[in-house]
């Protein structure tokens, strides 16, 4: 019975750090849209988001290294391509995004990335996907679509769409790169060196013109209220990226990847409420019904991932070693609860 109550009690600690996980992503576009039309601009609320996260989760990667600096320069390419494609060009691309549509509807575009990760697989790698695979592939295509509003004649920002399908090639590139073998690195490494490396990416292109690169300290205008400049920047870098990293991280130890990519989607419904509440933006009808048939194929085509079973190993002095901890790390790195693409 203490077993059950225990395992029972771990689950929903678990599901908890998921829900807040989600939760803090989910909030990040209104914050930024809110940013942008206080006169920031994309890349500005981008560095800053991101550097602030690092500045929290570098000392706990240092922890996770545990000296092996080797490790790390050996993996310093993975790192580099993660940061500048994975975490500044995702965030990037969103943020401009919601800038010009609504953001709910940028991030569900965003989310139709496991559809190109599929087709990508099968033109580079031959990998003809399963049944679930390719029908989680038409749902998510179809409900594009719908959240596009195409077939009404309906208005859609051609801007808007373009940056986010920037974003969904950045979150696409990010399962990618998490599916590389990284020999033992620890996913809170990889995540806390992209977010440097993407901050201060974002910066040089900033100081040498290559991104318009402007902050504002006027005040934030949201939907019936008004704060200073450091509220939104602070909830930006320290909820939306620290708190949010670090729970998903922690969620993925207690859940395994593919329970928490699941609880993961709920960022969908945290950024339509947040965007409600915030931005008093609320999607149509078809755009929520496209919006369902988008996630409906997301998790379609997790059902359909092959799932790897680790060797059975004894436990010695009460915790499993050598192979249970690079299972562990396994899980992390299969994490696709945008962990490192938000």
């Amino acid at each position: 019975m203490s077993v059950m109550t225990h395992d029972g009690a771990r689950l929903t600690s678990g599901f908890g750090l998921a829900v807040v996980s989600a939760a803090s992503f989910g909030l990040s576009g209104s914050l930024a849209r809110g940013l942008m039309d206080a006169g920031w601009s994309a890349a500005a609320a981008v560095a800053v988001r991101v550097l602030l996260a690092a500045v929290v989760l570098l000392p706990v990667a240092a922890v996770a290294l545990r000296g092996r600096w080797g490790l790390l320069r050996r993996h310093l390419p993975l790192v580099g391509a993660f940061g500048l494609l994975a975490v500044a060009g995702c965030q990037l691309a969103y943020f401009n995004a919601v800038a010009h549509m609504e953001v709910g509807v940028a991030l569900l575009i965003e989310y139709t990335a496991p559809v190109a990760v599929v087709l990508w697989l099968w033109a580079r790698r031959a990998q003809r996907p399963g049944r679930l695979t390719a029908l989680g592939a038409v749902l998510g295509a179809a409900g594009l679509v719908l959240v596009l509003d195409v077939l009404s004649g309906a208005d859609v920002s051609v801007v808007g769409v373009l940056w986010a399908l920037g974003a969904m090639l950045g979150a696409a590139s990010y399962f990618v790169l998490s599916s590389r073998d990284t020999d033992g690195l620890p996913a809170v490494v990889l995540a806390a060196g992209g977010l440097l490396v993407g901050g201060l990416g974002l910066l040089l292109a900033g100081a040498v013109g290559v991104v318009p690169f402007a902050v504002s300290d006027a005040p934030v205008a949201f939907d019936g209220f008004v704060v200073a400049w450091w509220v939104p920047v602070l909830a930006l870098g320290l909820v939306t990226a620290a708190l949010a990293y670090v729970s998903g991280i922690a969620a993925i130890r207690v859940l395994g990847s593919r329970l928490a990519s699941f609880v993961a989607l709920g960022e969908v419904l945290a950024a339509l409420g947040f965007a409600w509440v915030l931005l008093a933006q609320s999607p149509s009808g078809v755009q929520l019904v496209g919006g369902a048939l988008i996630l409906a194929g997301v998790v379609v085509v997790r059902a359909g991932e092959p799932r790897v079973v680790a060797p059975a190993v004894p436990q010695v002095a009460g915790r499993a070693r050598g192979a249970g901890a690079r299972g562990a790390a396994r899980d992390e790195h299969q994490a696709s609860d945008s962990v490192s693409s938000k």
